[in-house]
C-alpha cells in the first residue's frame, strides 16, 4: 500500500512555517508498513489543488491532506476535494453543536464562518477533533481513500493517533516495529563494515544505520502482526549488533545521549555539575532540558574567561600562564575546582577551542580537552575535533556525557 501526504497552505510555499506534519505522518505511516514515495506541497488555491489531487490519487492508494480546513475563504480543502471526488457537502448537526462547545468553554461566541466546518462530505467517516473546531475525514472511492486533516499539528496529531491509525491499520493488516540503536563514538562507514553481512542478508527484520550530528543511529524494523511477534523477531537480531558494536551501543529505544545519562544519574543516587569554557553551557542545557533534572542536577559554572576559572573553579593563574586555558592541566584543575566547590558525585569540564577563529598552528580550532570525574575516579581526555563552531560544541558535549556514560558503569574509556 502507498501513500502521498499533500500539505495544503500558501505559508509553507513561502517559508513561513515548515511542514513537520509531513515528517510526523510519514514516521506513523512507517510503523504500518505503509510506503510513502512522495510529499507535495501546494498553495491555497482551487485550480492547483484539483490538480495535485488528481495526480496523487493517480499514483497512491491513500492521500493524506492536512491544512485547509479551517472557516475562512482561503480554507478550500474539504470544498475542492469534495468536488474533484464527486461529493456533496452535507451539514452533520451534532459537530456543530460540538464547534458551539467548543468556542462555549473557551468563553467565546462563535461567528457565522465557523458554521462551514461543521459541512462534510457525503458518506465520509468523520475524525472527531477535540482540541479545535476543524473535524478531519475520510473519504473512500473505491480502493482508493483521501484523508483530510487539520494544519496545527496539535490538532492533527492526536486525530491521527486516535482514528486515522487504527482506520489504517485494518487496511494494511501488519505493523512495522523498529528499534532505534544509538551509537557513539563508532563512525557509520566503520559500522557498516561490521554489520556488512547483516545488512546484505537482511530480509525481515531490515536493518538501516544512519548518522546524524556526531553520532550513528541503527534502525531494525520487522514487519509483523503484533508486538510478541516484533520482540521474537528483533531480540536475535538487536543483540547481534551490540555484541558487535559493543559499549558504544548507548541505546536501544532511541533515546537520546543525555536522558541515558539522566538515568543513570538518577538510578545511582548521583548528582552533576558541570564547568564549561568553549561549550558556554550547552552541555548543562541538555541536561536542564529533560524534566525533572533537578533530581540529578547541582550546578553549573560557564567559565569562559580566564579570570572566571581562577576566581570560579580555582584554577591556578600559574597553570593558564605555563600550559594555556585550552590544556590537559586546565581541564583537570577546572574538575577539580568543580569537586572542592560544590561537591557533587560527578563532576565534568570542558575547555577548547570552538572556532572560526582563535586557533594557532600548536592548538587549532577543533582542540578540547575534557575531564570528568565519578566519586574518586578522574579522567582527561584529549579531543581532536572538526567542523564548524556548532559541530564542535555539539561533539564536545557528547563525548562529556558518553564519558560520564562510561565512568559510571564501569566501562572502559574509548
Amino acid at each position: 500500500m502507498t501513500a502521498e501526504i499533500l500539505a495544503v497552505g500558501t505559508e509553507l510555499l513561502m517559508g513561513q512555517i515548515a511542514n513537520t506534519n509531513a515528517q510526523y505522518i510519514s514516521g506513523k505511516l512507517a510503523e504500518l508498513g505503509i510506503n510513502v514515495y512522495f510529499h507535495t506541497v501546494v498553495g491555497d488555491n482551487a485550480a492547483r489543488l484539483e490538480e495535485t489531487l488528481k495526480r496523487a490519487l493517480n499514483r497512491s492508494d491513500i492521500v493524506i491532506t492536512t491544512g485547509g480546513l479551517g472557516p475562512t475563504k482561503d480554507d478550500l480543502t474539504k470544498e475542492t476535494i469534495s468536488k474533484t471526488m464527486n461529493r456533496n457537502l452535507v451539514l452533520h448537526e451534532d459537530i456543530l453543536e460540538d464547534i458551539k462547545d467548543f468556542f462555549a468553554k473557551k468563553h467565546r461566541a462563535m461567528t457565522e464562518i465557523n458554521i462551514k466546518q461543521a459541512y462534510l462530505p457525503e458518506n465520509s467517516i468523520v475524525i472527531p477533533n477535540p482540541n479545535g473546531t476543524a473535524p478531519g475525514c475520510i473519504i473512500e472511492d473505491g480502493e482508493k481513500a483521501v484523508i483530510m486533516l487539520p494544519g496545527p499539528p496539535k490538532e492533527m496529531q492526536p486525530m491521527f493517533e486516535e482514528t486515522v491509525f487504527n482506520y489504517l491499520k485494518q487496511k494494511t493488516g501488519v505493523i512495522l516495529v523498529s528499534k532505534m540503536l544509538k551509537i557513539f563514538g563508532i563512525g557509520e562507514s566503520d559500522i557498516e563494515t561490521r554489520l556488512m553481512d547483516l545488512i546484505d542478508s537482511q530480509s525481515n527484520p531490515t536493518i538501516a544505520p544512519y548518522a546524524s550530528q556526531g553520532e550513528v543511529t541503527v534502525r531494525v524494523t520487522a514487519r509483523c502482526i503484533n508486538n510478541d511477534e516484533a520482540s521474537e523477531m528483533l531480540s536475535p537480531v538487536v543483540d547481534e549488533i551490540k555484541r558487535r558494536l559493543g559499549a558504544a551501543v548507548y541505546s536501544e529505544d532511541g533515546q537520546t545521549l543525555e536522558k541515558v545519562v539522566f538515568g543513570l544519574l538518577k538510578e545511582n543516587g548521583l548528582v552533576l555539575a558541570t564547568a564549561e569554557s568553549c561549550t558556554g553551557g550547552t552541555l548543562a542545557g541538555r541536561i536542564t532540558d529533560i524534566p525533572g533534572s533537578s533530581e540529578v542536577f547541582e550546578r553549573a559554572y560557564v567559565t569562559y574567561s580566564n579570570r572566571a576559572k581562577v576566581e570560579d573553579l580555582g584554577v591556578s593563574p600559574d597553570t593558564l600562564d605555563k600550559y594555556g586555558a585550552v590544556s590537559r592541566e586546565t581541564a583537570l584543575e577546572m574538575v577539580n575546582g568543580l569537586k572542592q566547590k560544590t561537591g557533587a558525585s560527578v563532576g565534568v569540564a570542558i575547555t577548547g577551542i570552538a572556532g572560526p577563529g582563535g586557533g594557532t598552528e600548536e592548538k587549532p580550532v577543533g582542540l578540547v580537552f575534557v575531564a570528568a570525574y565519578v566519586k574518586d575516579k578522574v579522567i582527561c581526555k584529549k579531543l581532536e575535533l572538526a567542523g564548524n563552531r556548532e559541530r564542535i560544541r555539539n561533539d564536545a558535549c557528547l563525548h562529556a556525557l558518553d564519558m560520564i556514560r562510561r565512568l559510571i558503569l564501569g566501562i572502559e574509556q574509548q
